[in-house]
């Protein structure tokens, strides 16, 4: 295993734990807080940095120009996160309850669909 797959493999954990953290103390507190929104943001430069750096060691990326499944969800998953993360962001500054009730039901939809490429990626690292 070279250092930068253990690098990639580590930063991506992080994200899990991160993002996971920021999603469900959100979800349990009912509230959307500053906290929750530091953590969404650190589960995504996390994601980011370890899909970045995986990228790079496979073989299909959207480095070499060949997509495969688990690439495709991944880049689903950033871009969702990006969408969340900003959506958080937006619905703190503007102190708004019906956009907060929204917010709450697509954090976990975000974070579901973000266990997908996880998985995947762990699945196909076991081959």
């Amino acid at each position: 295993m070279t250092g930068k797959l253990i690098t990639a493999i580590v930063t991506i954990t992080l994200a899990l734990v991160f993002y996971t953290i920021g999603v469900w103390s959100e979800h349990r507190s009912k509230q959307l807080k500053k906290n929750h929104l530091i953590f969404f943001w650190f589960g995504l430069c996390m994601d980011t940095t370890g899909t970045i750096l995986m990228g790079q060691i496979a073989e299909q990326s959207m480095f070499t120009g060949k997509l495969s499944l688990h690439g495709v969800t991944g880049m689903l998953a950033i871009i969702l996160m990006i969408v969340h993360a900003i959506w958080a962001t937006i619905v703190l500054v503007k102190n708004n309850e019906d956009s907060a009730k929204n917010f709450h039901r697509f954090s976990i939809a975000v974070w579901a669909i973000w266990l997908v490429p996880y998985i995947l990626g762990m699945i196909i690292g076991m081959r």
